[in-house]
């Protein structure tokens, strides 16, 4: 009897350890990277938010990011934060690895590269319309398209005349080919060598995407609301509530070479020409950054390369992507309010 009851626990402690290999869980870590600030410490994750994964979509997360200025664990939301670091939300309203915000309203019904360094390309794609007497469209971010380690991914908002938080609105494509996501929360799907993943944070409309090594992308899906309408005067019209994204990236393994509306933000060199204290600081752009398509690297400023193998020098840019830069300053110079 001592031996089946031994051999119930040995089984259930080895599917335990399986599942923290499969969700790479951690409740402390390690940190190993030399140079930084954090290297050879032990960090614990707070009591607020034990682990780095949960079964329930509402809880917070822990992260430790062992190449922060500040060596302790931080709890998180699994949604973008439009008040950070890496995010791009509204019309749109991008807030950049410097942690200054900007807007870039590019142009309705065209591409523009967000991201692009040399193995990775990510695109957006823009919707919105220019009511009468207005000099400029009203824009948001509708589709987002990447390119790397010779994949494509792409995730898009439908359209839609009425929203519903009953239906869900995301749709997703790796390679070409539609994917098919249960509606469940933290329903989960890998590509084939597992280097992307893509989970469900709640059960409709909100999504974790990671590309392995590369850069982790937080989505939601929202409409512009009536009150957003009356506010702005957007003159949304009766067949489109303009399903859109909100999205905030956090980036692993960026070149100082990065460019695109917002990578360029996260090189060290970057000077950002947005005026601070401006209310609505504006940036252009437009035609340095169009590409041809949702799934294209070709724009006068993309240096994206499909063959591109080489072990690429990384940047030194401290990633403050997961930070409420409503609470953060420190003396680190990040001012994130308009």
């Amino acid at each position: 009897m001592d031996m089946t009851k031994s051999s119930s626990i040995l089984i259930m402690l080895l599917v335990f350890v399986s599942s923290l290999m499969e969700t790479k869980a951690y409740y402390f870590r390690q940190c190993s990277t030399k140079g930084s600030k954090c290297y050879g410490q032990y960090i614990r994750c707070p009591a607020e938010c034990p682990s780095s994964e949960s079964n329930d979509p509402k809880a917070k997360v822990c992260l430790i990011d062992c190449d922060k200025p500040i060596c302790k664990a931080v709890c998180r939301h699994r949604i973008p934060n439009c008040n950070a670091p890496g995010s791009g939300c509204h019309d749109p309203r991008f807030i950049g690895g410097d942690g200054r915000v900007f807007y870039f309203h590019g142009k309705s019904n065209e591409h523009f590269s967000l991201v692009s360094d040399s193995d990775l390309q990510i695109n957006a794609r823009f919707i919105g319309h220019r009511p009468a007497g207005r000099t400029r469209d009203y824009t948001w971010i509708q589709a987002l398209g990447i390119m790397f380690n010779s994949q494509t991914f792409s995730l898009e908002a439908f359209k839609t005349p009425q929203w519903s938080d009953k239906v869900d609105h995301l749709k997703f494509t790796y390679n070409g080919n539609d994917i098919v996501l249960d509606e469940s929360s933290l329903s989960t799907w890998y590509s084939p060598n597992k280097d992307v993943k893509v989970e469900r944070v709640a059960d409709k409309n909100s999504v974790i995407v990671t590309l392995e090594d590369v850069a982790e992308i937080m989505v939601n899906v929202v409409p512009v609301t009536k009150q957003d309408d009356a506010i702005h005067n957007y003159k949304v019209p009766n067949d489109d509530c303009f399903a859109h994204l909100e999205v905030q990236f956090r980036f692993f393994a960026l070149s100082p070479k990065v460019d695109g509306v917002l990578g360029r933000t996260y090189r060290l060199d970057f000077e950002n020409t947005a005026k601070p204290g401006v209310a609505m600081p504006v940036v252009g752009g437009e035609d340095k950054y169009k590409t041809n398509s949702l799934l294209s690297s070709n724009c006068a400023s993309c240096v994206f390369s499909k063959d591109s193998s080489y072990e690429k020098e990384t940047t030194n840019v401290t990633d403050f992507g997961t930070l409420d830069c409503t609470k953060f300053s420190n003396g680190m110079g990040i001012v994130c309010k308009k």
